[in-house]
């Protein structure tokens, strides 16, 4: 069998186009909620307990920064090795390569703590990565944060390049 391509799997899917790059759909999201009082003061308001989806880059495209109040874990699902960039609160940059080749030292899964920006492409070479992202507590979109370029490269200059790269505007 020869590889499939990314439109196959955007079809086959049902992949809508999301706001940070590439394509996503949702398909868990749990009905239990976590009440406001047992989540941090971070966030506004009761959130399920655990979200996840399916997420697809091209070579051509890329998931901007931005941060989310939960943890996010990344699973690596198909297609070309995917690098995933995290700037932690002391802005030390993290690169975590997700695919199947543990050789290459690419992982099935890596996990971006709750409040940290993070980024992804596929590694270079490549023409898509399939992933999927679980988020818990729960994603919202209340909770999300799309990184503006000028202010997030000011706040880490060391990354100014990558993030120049990686941001929308």
């Amino acid at each position: 069998m020869s590889k499939r391509t990314a439109e196959y799997w955007i079809n086959r899917l049902q992949l809508a186009t999301h706001i940070e790059g590439g394509a996503f759909r949702e398909i868990y999201r749990s009905p239990l909620l976590a009440p406001l009082a047992a989540l941090p003061s971070a966030f506004t308001g009761a959130r399920s307990y655990c979200t996840s989806i399916y997420f697809l880059l091209q070579q051509d495209q890329f998931s901007a920064f931005h941060k989310i109040k939960s943890d996010e874990v990344w699973h690596f699902y198909y297609g070309d090795a995917l690098i995933v960039y995290e700037i932690d609160a002391k802005g030390q940059l993290i690169e975590h390569r997700l695919g199947s080749d543990p050789d290459n030292n690419e992982s099935f899964q890596c996990v971006i703590a709750a409040g940290n920006w993070f980024a992804a492409r596929v590694a270079p070479g490549g023409d898509y990565a399939l992933v999927g992202c679980t988020v818990s507590p729960g994603f919202d979109f209340a909770d999300f944060e799309l990184a503006g370029q000028a202010t997030l490269a000011a706040a880490y200059p060391q990354h100014a390049d990558l993030i120049r790269k990686l941001t929308i505007g």
